[in-house]
Order: C-alpha cells, then sequence, then structure tokens
C-alpha cells in the first residue's frame, strides 16, 4: 500500500502538543470495560475540545460475543452517556463489524465515512484523531482515502513502550494489521503506552464515591459501573486508561512526550529494532495522575 509522502516539516509541525481549541473525533470501544466511559464524558466536559463525532470501535472480550456485537454494545453504550448528560445523541456513528484481515483492504462502516468525510474539509489545523480502543475504523478510514494522513493527528491509547519486551496491549493485539498501517502511512501519531505510562491513571472505589458519586445523572452512572467491576474492592485500584488521551489534549503538560522515530510493529506484536530512517512520532513517556484526576472531579463537580 502507498501511502502520501508528508513534509517532514509539516509532519513535526502537526506532532507539536496542541495549546489551543482542538477538534476532534473520538474512537472509542465504549463497553469493552468501564474507562471509556470516563473517557468520553472527560472528553464532553472540556471547553478546549471540540468533540465532532464519536464512533463505535470493535471489541472481543467476554462483554461481547465478537466484534461486531462489541461494537454494537459500545454505540449502545455512547448513547447512554449522552442521555445521561442530557446532551443530543447526534453524530454518533457504527464502526467496524471486524477486524482487518488483509493489510490492503479496509473494512467499510459509517465511522469510515465520516471520518473522511471530516478530514477532506479540514480548513487550518488538523483534526485530532482519538482512538482508545482497536484502531480499525481509523486504519480503514486511511486505506480507503490515503491522503487523509496529510489532515489529521491521531493520538491513540495502545500498546507498550517500545523498550517493553512485547506490546501485547489489548487495544493493539486486537487487530494488528490496522496498528502496522497505522504506524507506517506517515500520519502524525501520538501515542500514549499503556505500561509504565497510562498504567498510572489508578484510582478507587473511595476515591470515585468522594468525587463522582451524586454529581449529576452521569457521575452516579460512572460510580455504578465503577462499583460494579469489582466483587471485592478492598485494597484495589482500578486503571482507567483512557483518559490519559483526553489529559494530553487538555494540557500537554501533564502527558509528557518525546518525539522519536516511528516504531516497527512486527508481526508476533514485538518491536522491531528502531530505524532512524523512518517518520517521525510521539510518545508518551509519563503522566501527572493527581493534576489529570483533579481536572476530570472538578469538571464533573461544575
Amino acid at each position: 500500500m502507498q501511502f502520501p509522502m508528508i513534509d517532514r516539516n509539516a509532519l513535526l509541525r502537526h506532532l507539536e502538543p496542541p495549546a489551543g481549541p482542538v477538534s476532534m473525533v473520538l474512537d472509542t470501544d465504549t463497553y469493552n470495560e468501564i474507562d471509556d466511559q470516563f473517557a468520553v464524558v472527560y472528553s464532553l466536559l472540556s471547553e478546549k475540545l471540540n468533540v465532532e463525532a464519536i464512533y463505535a470501535a470493535p471489541f472481543f472480550n467476554n462483554r461481547s460475543s465478537g466484534p461486531a456485537d462489541g461494537m454494537q454494545k459500545s454505540y449502545e453504550e455512547i448513547v447512554r452517556l449522552l442521555e445521561r448528560m442530557g446532551r443530543p445523541v447526534q453524530n454518533v456513528y457504527h464502526g467496524s463489524t471486524r477486524y482487518l484481515e488483509r493489510m490492503e483492504t479496509p473494512v467499510h462502516s459509517e465511522a469510515d465515512d465520516d471520518l473522511i468525510a471530516r478530514a477532506m474539509q479540514r480548513r487550518g489545523g488538523p483534526l485530532y484523531v482519538v482512538a482508545i480502543g482497536a484502531i480499525t475504523n481509523v486504519a480503514s478510514a486511511i486505506l480507503i482515502r490515503p491522503e487523509i494522513v496529510e489532515r489529521i493527528v491521531i493520538v491513540w491509547l495502545g500498546g507498550h513502550p517500545q523498550y517493553w519486551p512485547h506490546t501485547r496491549e489489548f487495544n493493539l493485539m486486537q487487530d494488528v494489521l490496522s496498528a502496522q498501517v497505522v504506524f507506517n502511512c506517515g500520519a502524525p501519531v501520538v501515542q500514549i503506552p499503556c505500561k509504565n505510562v497510562a498504567e498510572h491513571m489508578r484510582t478507587t472505589l473511595p476515591e470515585m464515591e468522594r468525587y463522582v458519586r451524586g454529581r449529576g445523572a452521569i457521575g452516579d452512572y460512572l460510580y455504578q459501573i465503577f462499583e460494579a467491576y469489582f466483587d471485592d474492592h478492598y485494597a484495589r485500584s482500578k486503571v482507567l486508561w483512557d483518559i490519559s488521551t483526553i489529559a494530553y489534549l487538555n494540557n500537554p503538560d501533564w502527558v509528557p512526550t518525546e518525539v522519536r522515530s516511528s516504531p516497527v510493529l512486527l508481526d508476533d506484536v514485538t518491536w522491531g529494532p528502531a530505524d532512524p530512517a523512518r517518520h517521525p512520532f510521539r510518545v508518551a513517556i509519563d503522566l501527572d495522575r493527581d493534576r489529570i484526576y483533579g481536572d476530570l472531579f472538578r469538571r464533573l463537580a461544575r
């Protein structure tokens, strides 16, 4: 598959952390567990972020019977969140019903069509594509219209750091081909790794009870799904991985990053040797857990 050659200076400009308002779409496997719900709410509560559309992403674990069922359940969960926030249910789109089977063959969906249309209509700054699930929808849109890579910035919660012995993380390993498309296509990518980065986003039931429960219908719902996630919360924390992507856009200082050469993702779901000749990407190396949760809790309180 041939992708457009993006000017390196233009690519580096798009990789600069956003300083002003951000136009974004959110691609989410919302029903996969409980962290996506917090990320959806966090994004909609931010005055800096203009969430233009939300896409349901496929997933397959013990909460679905397959990728198509996972996507549909995620779509329904997005609707539930919007209703509890008193937001209109609009610009919510069904995504892929299966993962990529061949590198050259996209999985067509409503989400692909909408992402392509919004990217091609962009004037001025890029459209931020925030992906917090398997990245099938985004990869498919790139395969259909490769020129969108010049108009978007992908912020993805997926994989582990390049120093980790493997990158078998749930979002990435569900659709390795799509991840390879995204890392190889030359698009500006900001990766939020899970191990030792997003993993810091731990919280507990007492913290949820103090700062989330009672904050309107949406706060009560977030508390409810958090409480129900474990049978026993004694001395136990839960990582809400996905809110790290929204935190990066809200305040990049809370999610320190570095520009490096785009990694080589191998078929065995490990990272290949670093290649300095590859196009640049940005990767998170740490995050400030307390500031991020403080920001989220304050927004819920308001």
